[in-house]
């Protein structure tokens, strides 16, 4: 996973600002996996701060370009990627689709929404990843479809080597804006957490599927 120092420290100040990214060690985060976690990323939030949402869609717009080329389509995962797949797909001036967790089970079925072509080439956008699990069913759709999928581009990524050992397999390269150690060090920075919490956010790292297991 590859990504820009200074738009990563950007990134991160702009999410603990507006809450997109809450962090709290004692009344901890039930994740839907059963995992518990100090840290809860919600980064639709950036869609309501149009400042912020802007400098999140030009970073995109600008790192696409300069990692992967420029696609012919721009792919959003539902839902959470939607509102900020269109906008890079605006900015970049291209074709938008977005892809849903399953294929729906009435009319057309699709699981691929919009017009896509065999052959064409697509950089798939994404707000989160954690073990990397949903986004990759996103490509594999996208593949289905006979597209050519370029690379994943998200806002924010955990970190955990089970989403890097998993995108390796899959052969999928991956930008980020930011990601959780940047994240780390600009809370402590900013003071959004002290030196004992800090620990906590650490130790969650190094094992988040068993940590406070005992609560």
């Amino acid at each position: 996973m590859i990504f820009n120092n200074n738009t990563a420290q950007k990134t991160a100040e702009l999410l603990l600002q507006i809450n997109a990214i809450k962090l709290n060690t004692e009344n901890y985060f039930n994740w839907a996996s059963g995992w518990k976690s100090p840290i809860y990323c919600d980064n639709r939030l950036v869609l309501s701060f149009p400042p912020i949402r802007n400098y999140i869609r030009d970073e995109f717009a600008k790192q696409i370009e300069k990692q992967f080329g420029k696609p012919d389509v721009i792919a959003g995962v539902a839902t959470g990627a939607i509102g900020i797949g269109i906008l890079v797909a605006e900015e970049l001036g291209l074709p938008f689709v977005y892809v849903r967790p399953e294929a729906k089970k009435h009319g057309r079925q699709n699981q691929v929404e919009g017009f896509l072509q065999k052959g064409q080439s697509v950089v798939v956008v994404e707000d989160l990843i954690s073990t990397g699990g949903s986004s990759l069913m996103a490509v594999e759709a996208l593949r289905n479809e006979g597209a050519n999928v370029k690379g994943m581009a998200a806002i924010f990524t955990y970190g955990f080597d089970i989403s890097k050992d998993n995108f390796k397999k899959a052969n999928i390269d991956v930008y980020t804006l930011s990601d959780y150690s940047t994240l780390l060090s600009k809370a402590i920075e900013k003071q959004y957490v002290n030196e004992k919490e800090m620990e906590s956010l650490v130790e969650w790292a190094k094992s988040p599927s068993t940590w406070n297991q005992e609560k």
